[in-house]
């Protein structure tokens, strides 16, 4: 009898292990399938834009820090 219990567990094991294989098969083309096709290139962006003529009265009242650097939003639409 013990040896047709070795015989089932190690049945068991292989259809285990087979299972483990292929799912983890399945589980990696499964990802690679979802990823955009490469070659993957940088975007080209355009030059940005110049401010107006008005951008140094929008931003008169912004208070520079110690190293004399300020910070001012502009937002235009267009």
């Amino acid at each position: 009898m013990t040896g047709r219990r070795s015989r089932l567990w190690r049945w068991a094991l292989l259809v285990w292990a087979v299972l483990v294989v292929v799912a983890g098969g399945l589980t990696l083309w499964l990802q690679d399938s979802t990823e955009p096709p490469g070659p993957y290139v940088w975007e080209q962006s355009s030059p940005t834009p110049s401010l107006s003529a008005a951008w140094p009265s929008a931003c008169a009242d912004v208070t520079p820090d110690e190293q004399g650097r300020a910070a001012c939003l502009i937002v235009t639409s267009g």
